[in-house]
């Protein structure tokens, strides 16, 4: 008997929502994932390797499922774990970026003292669908630093968000693919 791999077994734990949060989509979710740590574990070891070889000074993960993989993985790198939260959510000195979605804009936000100056900091969210909220966060960390690639535990190929991603860097990875 065949062995499943990695991607297959994450898939088959995944949870498909229908019409959430709106009609007519199938949300992904990606919760149960934190049911089974073994797996979590793996997944969180296979996505430090996929950067094993670039220089990552820092894993800044997005409100809020990006907190759950991200901070695993910046423990797992070995570097400082930033986060990005939506506007007004932060309680010191901030920077800031806004960013226009499908129903009006939104703003993302970092405590200014997060990235030190320079620095190359990987972008990790949960699920990566047109872009624009990665687009927002990496200019966020081009304010001060660079932008040392991206990381995704999904990638929604059909709607070609590496496209955008790509222009400011290349690197994106992700563990698996719909």
């Amino acid at each position: 008997m065949k062995t499943k791999t990695l991607e297959e077994r994450v898939k088959s734990v995944i949870r498909d929502v229908q019409d959430f949060p709106k009609p007519g989509i199938l949300f992904k979710d990606i919760t149960p994932i934190l049911l089974h740590p073994s797996l979590l574990q793996e997944m969180i070891t296979a996505m430090a390797d996929q950067f094993k070889d670039v220089k990552v000074d820092a894993v800044a993960g997005i409100e809020s499922r990006g907190y759950l993989f991200g901070v695993l993985l910046a423990q797992k790198l070995q570097v400082p774990f930033i986060m990005i939260r939506k506007e007004g959510k932060l309680p010191a000195k901030t920077i800031k970026e806004s960013y226009d979605l499908e129903y009006g804009s939104a703003t993302i936000e970092v405590h200014e003292d997060a990235i030190a100056e320079g620095s190359h900091v990987l972008i990790h969210d949960d699920l990566l669908a047109t872009g624009g909220t990665a687009v927002a966060a990496a200019k966020l960390i081009q304010q001060k630093g660079n932008v040392a690639g991206f990381s995704f535990v999904i990638d929604l190929t059909f709607l070609e968000g590496s496209k955008k991603l790509k222009e400011i860097q290349p690197i994106i990875k992700s563990l698996i693919t719909y």
